[in-house]
C-alpha cells in the first residue's frame, strides 16, 4: 500500500463532531467514466470551517470528486456524507452547499445584485429577506456600490466577487470552488487569494477548493489533498507536503526539485549519480537499491568554482563539499557550467550543466546571490538534511508529477 493510499484509508471513523453542520465525508467512493477509473475508493474527512485544497494535474480526479460532493455527479460506488447525513439520494439543490466555478455564469441582463437575489427568488424567499440578505453578501464582498451594475461593467475580480456573493447568499455549510481564480491574471488572483482566505475565516464556512496551482493551495489551505490517478497521494498542511513530501510525485508536484539518479550507497544514506554523491541524514534505501535523490533549487549554494584559479569568494559557497575538492568522494557538491541566470525579483535563478544527462536549477536571494556569468565554471553544494531519498521505482512517479531539471546538450 503506498503511503497516499495508507494516509486516505486511515480516515475512517469520524468522531461526533465531524457530524456538525459543514463537516464533509466521504467514504470509499469511486467513479467510472466508461472503463476510465476517475475516482478510485476515495476517502476523506474534511472538519466543519477547514479551508481544504484538492491539488493536483489534470485528469487526477479532483475536479470529479467536487462535482460528486456538490450532486452533479453520482459516484458508483462509497457514501458521501454532508453535515453528518448521506446525500446520494439528495439533488444539488438539496445539498447544504453552493458551487463557484472559474465560469462565472452571471446573467449579463440582471443587475450585480439581481444576480446575487437568483438564487433566493428560486426559493420564494420573501422580499424583504432578499433584500436584507443580499445587502449583506455583498458587503461580504465588499460590492455593495455596485449593486445597480451589470456584470459586464465589472471587471473580472469583481465579477469574481459577484459570483461568491451569489453562492454565499443561500448560507450554505459547505462552499466548493472549481478553479475559480483561474481566469484572473497573477496579481489580482494573488490579491483573491487573500481575499478568498480572510473571507472564510471570518465567516467560518467549509471551503474546498478545487486547483491545479501549487501556490494557490500552499497560500490558503488548512489542509492540502495532493491527488494523483484519483486517489490521495498525501494529505497535510502546506508545510508538511513541502518539507516532508510522502512521495517522489508529491516532492515533483509541490514546488521545484531537482532530482539525481543512481545505486544507493552508504548503507542506504546516499545514493551515488554520475555527478555527484547524494547523502540524506538517515538511510532509507536498501543497499541493493536503486535511488532517486531530491534537493530543491532553494537549498544549493553556488560559486565561481576555486580549482580553476577564478573564483571572486562570494561567500555563498559555504557549506558540504564547498572548495577545490569538491568531486564524487565527497558529499552533496558538483561541478558544473552556468548556462543561464534568471532575475525573478526577490530571486536570483542559475541555470546548471553538469552534464550532457543532467541539470541544476539553483535559487538564492537577490541580496546574496553571487555575480555570475553565463559560461562560468561553478560548483554546488547543499546540505545533508536537505535531501530527499525515495525508491527509483518512484522516478516515473517523479517525472509525472512535475518539473525536473531536464537534461542539457
Amino acid at each position: 500500500m503506498s503511503t497516499g493510499t495508507a494516509t486516505a484509508a486511515a480516515e475512517q471513523v469520524p468522531t461526533e463532531s465531524e457530524a456538525a453542520r459543514g463537516s464533509v465525508i466521504l467514504s470509499g467512493i469511486t467513479k467510472y467514466y466508461g472503463d476510465q477509473v476517475a475516482v478510485d475508493d476515495l476517502s476523506l474527512t474534511i472538519q466543519p470551517g477547514e479551508f481544504i485544497s484538492l491539488l493536483g494535474p489534470s485528469g487526477c480526479g479532483k475536479t470529479t470528486t467536487l462535482r460528486m460532493i456538490a450532486g452533479f455527479e453520482r459516484p458508483d460506488a462509497g457514501d458521501i456524507r454532508i453535515s453528518g447525513r448521506s446525500v446520494l439520494a439528495a439533488p444539488p439543490y438539496k445539498r447544504d452547499v453552493n458551487t463557484v466555478f472559474q465560469a462565472y455564469a452571471l446573467f449579463p441582463h440582471l443587475s450585480v445584485a439581481e444576480n446575487v437575489a437568483y438564487g433566493l427568488q428560486q426559493r420564494r424567499t420573501p422580499k424583504s429577506e432578499v433584500r436584507e440578505r443580499v445587502t449583506q453578501a455583498l458587503d461580504m464582498v465588499q460590492m455593495r456600490r455596485f449593486g445597480d451594475r451589470k456584470p459586464t461593467q465589472l471587471s473580472g475580480g469583481q465579477q469574481q466577487r459577484i459570483a461568491l456573493a451569489r453562492a454565499l447568499v443561500n448560507r450554505p455549510a459547505v462552499l466548493l470552488l472549481d478553479e475559480p481564480l483561474g481566469a484572473l491574471d497573477r496579481q489580482l488572483r494573488e490579491e483573491m487569494q487573500l481575499e478568498l482566505k480572510l473571507l472564510q475565516s471570518r465567516l467560518g464556512i467549509t471551503f474546498v477548493f478545487v486547483t491545479h496551482d501549487q501556490g494557490e493551495a500552499l497560500s490558503m489551505s488548512d489542509r492540502i489533498a495532493i491527488m494523483r490517478a484519483g486517489r490521495i497521494e498525501q494529505l497535510a498542511d502546506a508545510d508538511t507536503v513541502y518539507a516532508r513530501p510522502a512521495s517522489a510525485y508529491v516532492a515533483a508536484f509541490v514546488g521545484q526539485q531537482n532530482f539525481f539518479r543512481g545505486p544507493a550507497a552508504e548503507a542506504g544514506a546516499a545514493i551515488t549519480s554520475p555527478y555527484a554523491l547524494v547523502r540524506a541524514t538517515s538511510p532509507v534505501l536498501t543497499s541493493t537499491n536503486l535511488g532517486e535523490a531530491a534537493v530543491r533549487p532553494e537549498f544549493i549554494r553556488i560559486d565561481m568554482d576555486p580549482s580553476t584559479g577564478s573564483g571572486t569568494g562570494s561567500g555563498s559557497g559555504t557549506g558540504a563539499g564547498a572548495g577545490a575538492g569538491a568531486s564524487l568522494s565527497e558529499a552533496n557538491a558538483a561541478r558544473g557550467e552556468l548556462i543561464g541566470v534568471s532575475h525573478l525579483g526577490d530571486t536570483m535563478q542559475y541555470l546548471v550543466r553538469l552534464g550532457p544527462d543532467q541539470s541544476l536549477i539553483v535559487r538564492r536571494p537577490t541580496p546574496e546571490a553571487p555575480a555570475l556569468s553565463v559560461g562560468d565554471p561553478v560548483v554546488c553544494t547543499w546540505a545533508a538534511h536537505h535531501v530527499l531519498l525515495f525508491p527509483a521505482a518512484d522516478a516515473a512517479a517523479a517525472e509525472e508529477g512535475g518539473y525536473i531539471a531536464p537534461p542539457t546538450a
